[in-house]
Parts: structure tokens; sequence; C-alpha cells
């Protein structure tokens, strides 16, 4: 089995001056499920490289033995370290798709013609796609065959606004994940703050929060258990 992770490379938090990027156990969490499962792992981002860590995911009260046991694993830190350019990459190449969250993406996952593409194409050849966190921002430029919102009557989830709220950049991010959604006309739902919550419509997988993130990429590859030797 072939996934594509996807990462961003926007690393600046609006103009707080502030240093963001993807969230650690986002990354952590589902890499390591995929792994374990024996899934081959590619990772890209916009701008290839090393992607931008936000340096708050990676503070003591936000590790868990993911992050830990990626902080021990040299293999996938030199994967880290190399993404793909997301300009070069094609779902052809891919059975699924997941994007990892961190605010990092609602500046350029968001907007990125690339990721646009990748994500029309993946569900229109009839491959899952999962986002978690933040990364269902980049569901926000995305549409249907039909010319709709990508989103619009399906059942999604994402980063609530009480959870911006929380981290207290209600009036940083571009806009808000889950009032974005709603406006998309997706059915949005959620369970409480930073309670693991994943939603699945067709092929279409969202998961709200970090704490969401490996179960996300277990409910992933629960799609193709009849592929991958455990």
């Amino acid at each position: 089995m072939k996934i594509l992770m996807i990462l961003t490379s926007h690393d600046q938090l609006g103009t707080t001056g502030r240093k963001t990027g993807f969230w650690l156990e986002e990354f952590a969490a589902p890499y390591f499920t995929f792994k374990d499962a024996g899934a081959e792992v590619t990772i890209a981002s916009p701008n290839g490289g090393q992607p931008p860590l936000d340096p708050k995911s990676n503070e003591p009260e936000f590790q868990t033995d993911l992050t830990h046991r990626f902080e021990r694993d040299a293999d996938a830190q030199r994967a880290l370290a190399n993404t793909v350019e997301l300009r070069t990459v094609s779902q052809a190449d891919f059975d699924t798709v997941f994007y990892t969250g961190g605010h990092g993406p609602m500046w350029d996952l968001a907007e990125d013609e690339d990721s646009i593409r990748l994500i029309e194409t993946t569900l229109a050849a009839n491959k899952p796609l999962a986002l978690v966190c933040h990364a269902p921002a980049a569901l926000h430029r995305a549409r249907a065959p039909d010319g709709n919102p990508l989103v619009k009557g399906k059942r999604v989830t994402g980063f609530t606004n009480t959870e911006e709220e929380a981290v207290q950049l209600t009036h940083v991010v571009p806009f808000l994940v889950e009032t974005e959604l709603r406006r998309l006309g997706g059915i949005f739902s959620k369970a409480d703050d930073w309670q693991p919550h994943v939603v699945r419509d067709g092929l279409l997988l969202t998961g709200q929060n970090p704490a969401s993130s490996g179960p996300a990429a277990q409910a992933l590859l629960d799609l193709f258990k009849p592929m991958i030797s455990v």
C-alpha cells in the first residue's frame, strides 16, 4: 500500500512574528500507524525539503509516546527532512492521501493549486482522502465535478471555533475551519474540545484535532485491510 502524506511549508503565524508549521503529533501518529501496517509512505510539501515544525507542538505538554518515538527514529527524521515537492506528485502513484495539520496549512495548502488538484483528483479517482485538525482548511477551494464546493452536503469535522478560541488565534488565522466548512455547505460535527473525533463520508475522512490524527489514520487503513499484510 502506498500512502502520500502532505505537510505544510508555511512557518509564519500571520503577522504575529511567531513561528508555526505542522503539528508534530499529527505527523508522528499517522506516520507510525502507516509504517507499522506495512505501508510505503511518501511525504510531500509545497516547497519540498524540511517542512517547518510548529515549535509549540514539541513542548513537553504536547509530546506523546509517538513523538518520542520519532525523536529516536533516524529513518523517520530523514524522510521528513527530504519531502518531495507537492507539484511533482500525482494521486495516480498512490492508494490514498493523508493531510497533516498544524496552523501552517491555513496559509499555504488552503490556497495551493497543486494541493487543490491533488484533493480533487484523488476523490475523482475513487481513492480515500483524509485531513486532520487545520488541514481540512485545504478543502475550502476544492470543487466537486459539478462545480459545487467539494464539502457541500458532506459530513465533515476539523479544528473547532472553540478550540481556536482556546489557543487565542481566532483573530490571527485567515479563517476559522469550522465556520468555513459550514459556509461551504459541509455538515459539521464535533466532540468536546481536544477529544478524538473522526468523521467519514464516503471516501472523505476528517479529524477534529491532534488527538484525532492517530484514529483518522487507523480509519483510513481500515478501508484497506484486505490489501495490507500486518
